[in-house]
């Protein structure tokens, strides 16, 4: 059976909440664990899909990862500069990995970034360790974009996101 992509459901935002919650903790990307302050916006669907569209990929009537696709600058965005769109807190749970959630979640923000009229460009923030996930922008045309770097936290020095654009 085929891996649908559509808009998160109000039913879903808290099952999608705590895959990309546990995503990101079982993948040790939160430098606080359980007590980091981003995990409360990793759980906050409902804000997410109020600012911006969150995207879900479902098999079978399961949800095995999301997405945030937000369109251009404001509330979401942490790079988007006006003429780009963004993507974030792309998650996949364990039991949904290498079947292609993921690349297909990044597909849909594609198509959707494509669809807007002056988008010239797609950007994203990754960590270092998030070596699957580059792979699947890496696949899909992203560069690497290392001037745009930077520290969600800066008065600690070791936190350091780095940047991908893809050029429509």
């Amino acid at each position: 059976m085929d891996i649908i992509i559509r808009p998160v459901e109000p039913g879903e935002y808290t099952e999608l909440g705590e895959i990309t919650a546990q995503a990101y903790l079982l993948d040790g990307l939160l430098d606080f664990g359980e007590s980091d302050g981003y995990l409360g916006e990793l759980r906050d669907v409902a804000k997410r899909a109020a600012a911006a569209e969150v995207l879900v990929a479902v098999e079978r009537g399961a949800v095995l990862g999301g997405v945030t696709f937000v369109p251009g600058p404001g509330a979401m965005a942490d790079l988007a500069e006006p003429g780009e769109t963004e993507i974030r807190m792309l998650a996949v749970a364990r039991a949904g990995r290498g079947r292609g959630a993921g690349e297909a979640l990044v597909r849909a923000c594609v198509d959707r970034a494509q669809a807007i009229e002056g988008c010239r460009r797609i950007v994203l923030s990754s960590q270092r360790t998030m070596r699957s996930a580059h792979r699947i922008y890496e696949r899909l045309g992203f560069t690497r974009t290392p001037e745009r770097d930077w520290n969600p936290l800066p008065e600690l020095d070791d936190i350091m996101l780095i940047t991908y654009a893809l050029t429509l």
